[in-house]
């Protein structure tokens, strides 16, 4: 199935055959992990943002074979190969550094010199998404500093991404100098360095950490994007591929049918949008179909819609 420019590999046949010259990217995840199916989403955004590389999307549950040759130790994983040899990988949820790493690739690898990067951009674009730097991954956390922080954050049930500073030396030595902080872990938040592990405690137990901390996005607000998503938005059961219900199969395939350029989103996998819509578009039932962020409707409006002629109107130019 390809998703944009996101492939999913459903086999590790299938992966051999695919064309991996230039710089592609591997995204192992987990359907059952929250923060897998988060970073599904900026994966899918980073393909649309840097189009120039290939992506793959791999549950490593399923293709166990291809996780295993690739010793995919936590979920989500991104590796980076440079014509099929792995040049750079990432360990969990690390946003900010999936967009720089792709950004840095984008740049790089399809002209005759490689862009040299400035070290303090570098650190700026990393630091900007609240990240915590410690040595290891929150999965395995290799000094008792960064697994003390770990476990405070994750007792803040916040959603953060992490940088190994043990795999680059060049972030390890310019994040000292960068927030004048001569040890590891740091943390920062909106781009802003808070501290390391004392002043963390300090800040969690008089509740000013907490005050930092980007308040929740409320569900309305969260589904104004997703329907914003794709200038031609489909919430759907199922995606393209795989529709599990026959309204979805047709509606996937009149879009085809009428050369439509569309996003979907998989209600199934998302209970509380799958609800929320409902109320929001004042419409009970799915698929549903939003051009241009406004509600068009279900099948049978579509299918109207084609019948006199006016949905190819409505179609993004």
């Amino acid at each position: 199935m390809t998703k944009h420019n996101v492939n999913t590999v459903n086999s590790i046949d299938e992966f051999q055959k695919l064309d991996k010259s230039g710089v592609s990217i591997i995204n192992f995840y987990a359907s059952f992990h929250e923060p897998c199916l988060h970073m599904n989403t900026v994966f899918e955004e980073t393909s649309r943002n840097f189009p120039k590389l290939s992506y793959f999307l791999v549950d490593a549950e399923q293709v166990e074979e291809l996780a295993m040759d690739f010793e995919i130790e936590t979920v989500p994983t991104f590796v980076f190969l440079k014509d099929g040899k792995e040049i750079e990988r990432i360990e969990g949820s690390n946003a900010p550094q999936l967009s720089f790493l792709a950004s840095k690739y984008q740049n790089s690898s399809f002209t005759t010199a490689p862009v040299v990067l400035d070290l303090k951009d570098k650190l700026k674009t990393l630091t900007t998404s609240h990240p915590l730097f410690m040595k290891g991954v929150p999965s395995q956390p290799r000094c008792g500093f960064s697994r003390q922080t770990v476990e405070l954050l994750n007792g803040l049930n916040i959603e953060y991404g992490s940088f190994d500073i043990l795999a680059d030396e060049s972030v390890r030595q310019g994040l000292k100098e960068y927030s004048d902080w001569p040890t590891f872990p740091q943390i920062y938040v909106n781009g802003e360095f808070v501290g390391g592990l004392d002043i963390l405690k300090e800040m969690i137990a008089s509740g000013e950490f907490q005050k930092l901390l980007p308040e929740e996005e409320d569900l309305n607000t969260r589904l104004k994007k997703l329907i914003n998503r794709h200038k031609m938005m489909l919430f759907m059961k199922g995606d393209p591929s795989t529709p599990k219900c026959g309204f979805s199969r047709v509606l996937v395939g009149i879009l085809q049918d009428q050369g439509c350029e569309f996003d979907t989103f998989d209600i199934l996998q998302d209970e509380e949008v799958r609800q929320g819509l409902k109320e929001y578009s004042d419409w009970p039932t799915f698929p549903q179909l939003y051009i241009n962020g406004e509600l068009i409707g279900g099948l049978d409006i579509v299918k109207e819609l084609i019948n006199n002629g006016e949905f190819k109107d409505l179609i993004p130019k």
